[in-house]
C-alpha cells in the first residue's frame, strides 16, 4: 500500500457516530453519496464542503463512540478521507473502519495541528508531519487487516480470497 498524503482536519475527543452521520439525516442512509455530503457536519459544519480528497480526519480519544452505524466510516471514506488518526477508537467503529476499507490509525495526535500536511505509510507504521518536520510512529496492523484495507474492505477481501487467510 502506498503512502497517503493530505491535510489534517483536527477534531477533539469523543466524536460520536452522530457527529459523523447525523441521526436527523437517517432518511439518507440508503443514499450514502448524499449522506457523505453531510459527513461530520455536527462537529464541523464546513468540513464536507471544504476538505479535499486525500485529507485526514484527526481525532482525540474515543473517536467513533456511540451506535454501531457502519455507514459512519463508510461516508468518511466516500467523502474522500484517506484515513482517520486518533488517540483511541471505540472498538466497533475501529472494526467498521477496517471492514469498509478505511484505515484507522492509533497514534499521538497531540503533535498534529489543523492544516498540517501529513504523509501516512501504513506498512512502515509512520506518520510524517511535513509542516512540523516530525515523524510519529504507530503500531502496525495485523497482516490480515492490512490485506483487508488493500482490497478496499472486508467484502472485497472475501470476494477475492473466499475466507480469511491468516499468515
Amino acid at each position: 500500500m502506498t503512502a497517503m498524503r493530505g491535510k489534517a482536519w483536527k477534531f477533539g475527543d469523543s466524536i460520536s457516530t452522530d457527529h459523523i452521520a447525523p441521526g436527523r439525516l437517517f432518511h439518507l442512509r440508503s443514499n450514502l453519496p448524499e449522506l457523505a455530503k453531510h459527513v461530520l457536519e455536527d462537529a464541523r459544519p464546513e468540513f464536507a464542503s471544504s476538505m479535499a480528497p486525500g485529507d485526514f480526519v484527526v481525532g482525540g480519544g474515543n473517536f467513533g463512540l456511540g451506535s454501531s452505524r457502519e455507514h459512519a466510516p463508510t461516508i468518511i471514506k466516500i467523502a474522500g478521507v484517506s484515513a482517520v488518526l486518533a488517540k483511541s477508537f471505540a472498538r466497533i467503529f475501529f472494526r467498521n473502519c477496517i471492514n469498509v476499507g478505511l484505515p484507522a490509525i492509533i497514534c499521538d495526535t497531540d503533535k498534529i495541528d489543523e492544516g498540517d500536511e501529513l504523509e501516512v505509510d501504513l506498512l512502515k507504521g509512520k506518520v510524517v508531519n511535513h509542516t512540523k518536520s516530525i515523524e510519529l510512529s504507530f503500531p502496525s496492523l495485523p497482516p490480515v487487516m492490512t490485506k483487508i484495507l488493500q482490497e478496499g474492505g472486508l467484502a472485497n477481501y472475501i470476494h477475492k480470497y473466499g475466507d480469511f487467510k491468516l499468515e
